[in-house]
């Protein structure tokens, strides 16, 4: 995975619950690079590792790692790199069906780089079946992401997790 997840994870974790907090999480991984940046190639299982590390040094669940962590990817840390791709966007409908070009577009040219993959299906007008692709299984970073994106959209998202590869987001 590259280092860029990792990285946003650390800025929350130190933001939020100070550097002292991600040192025990950096730890517990063992064999955490000093220095990530955002192309940085981490073993997956580092990235796992990062998140069960988190989970059990917060005392939180895996869900509200990913909730926190898909708040603060889309309100802070991707504002940094990436708000042209909101700005383009009216509302979280548009984003949101916008997320697999976008993962696209940004990894293509990224030397291992094997990003999550989504397609859609209308329910009805209102009800989006989001299909999750990826060997990571982190679909809870995906419905963190979606909760973020209505929060950056100011829209009141309902999401559901369905199974490993689906959610359902129902739009205001």
């Amino acid at each position: 995975m590259k280092g860029i997840i990792v990285k946003c994870l650390q800025e929350l974790v130190v933001e939020k619950f100070g550097q002292d907090k991600w040192d025990v999480i950096a730890a517990k991984v063992g064999d955490m690079p000093k220095t990530i940046t955002p192309v940085s190639d981490i073993p997956d299982e580092k990235d796992m590792q990062a998140l069960r590390a988190t989970c059990e040094v917060l005392g939180i669940s895996l869900q509200q790692v990913a909730d926190a962590f898909g708040d603060y990817w889309v309100n802070v840390f991707s504002q940094k790199y990436y708000s042209i791709y909101y700005e383009k966007r009216k509302n979280a409908r548009e984003f949101i069906l916008y997320m697999d070009h976008v993962h696209d577009t940004m990894t293509q040219d990224m030397e291992h780089a094997r990003p999550p993959r989504f397609k859609y299906e209308w329910k009805d007008d209102k009800t989006l079946i989001f299909h999750y692709t990826s060997h990571r299984d982190l679909i809870d970073l995906a419905a963190g992401l979606i909760k973020g994106v209505g929060k950056f959209y100011k829209e009141d998202l309902k999401v559901k997790k369905i199974s490993d590869k689906e959610l359902e987001v129902i739009f205001p």
